[in-house]
């Protein structure tokens, strides 16, 4: 079975940990980078992280999203939504089904 983590600032994610999920607290754009690539090497299927962080290192995002695992998925912080999670979701949803199901041009 794999493994659940979520990545961010430690307000944002603490509260995950309650769930049984592997928190990882992270400060800086070279620390959030490193804990992806170690995280992704060591048997977690799905990596939360929140907006912040993954606007910091979009790059080593990118290189997942080609793989089957781990899932990266954008999740709000503490600091608000910005968008940049439901569109990641609404982008993979399109290029699966092949259209936009949210907004149709019916």
């Amino acid at each position: 079975m794999y493994k659940i983590a979520v990545v961010g600032d430690y307000d944002s994610i603490y509260g995950f940990a309650t769930l049984g999920l592997d928190t990882f607290p992270v400060s800086s754009r070279k620390e959030t980078e490193e804990k992806l690539e170690q995280l992704a090497g060591s048997g977690y299927g799905i990596i939360y992280i929140t907006e912040a962080a993954a606007a910091q290192c979009a790059g080593v995002i990118e290189k997942f999203q080609g793989q089957l695992l781990p899932a990266v998925i954008r999740i709000p912080g503490v600091s608000g939504n910005t968008g940049d999670g439901i569109q990641g979701v609404k982008n993979s949803v399109e290029q699966a089904v092949g259209s936009d199901i949210l907004f149709s041009n019916n």
